[in-house]
C-alpha cells in the first residue's frame, strides 16, 4: 500500500449551512459536508478518487508542492 499526504483546508460555507473542503495540492479536488467531520470524510474520498484518476492516466501524484501555513493573527486598533 502506498500512502500520500495532502494538506486540506476546511472553511465555513458563507451562504449555506455546512463546510467546504479542498486541497491546495490538488486543484479542482474539493468537497463539502454538513459538519467539519463530514467535510473531512468527504474530501478524503474525493482525494482517493482523484488519485485513482491520476494513476489511471499515468500522471504523477503531487506531493507537498504547495505548503500551506495557516495561523490566527490578532490585530489591535485604537
Amino acid at each position: 500500500m502506498t500512502f500520500y499526504t495532502f494538506e486540506i483546508v476546511v472553511e465555513k460555507e458563507t451562504e449555506d449551512v455546512g463546510y467546504f473542503a479542498y486541497s491546495p495540492t490538488l486543484p479542482g479536488c474539493h468537497s463539502n459536508g454538513k459538519t467539519i467531520e463530514d467535510a473531512k470524510r468527504n474530501i478524503r474520498e474525493a482525494i482517493q478518487q482523484h488519485i485513482q484518476s491520476l494513476l489511471a492516466h499515468q500522471q504523477p501524484i503531487p506531493q507537498n508542492e504547495k505548503l500551506v501555513h495557516v495561523e490566527e493573527l490578532t490585530v489591535g486598533m485604537p
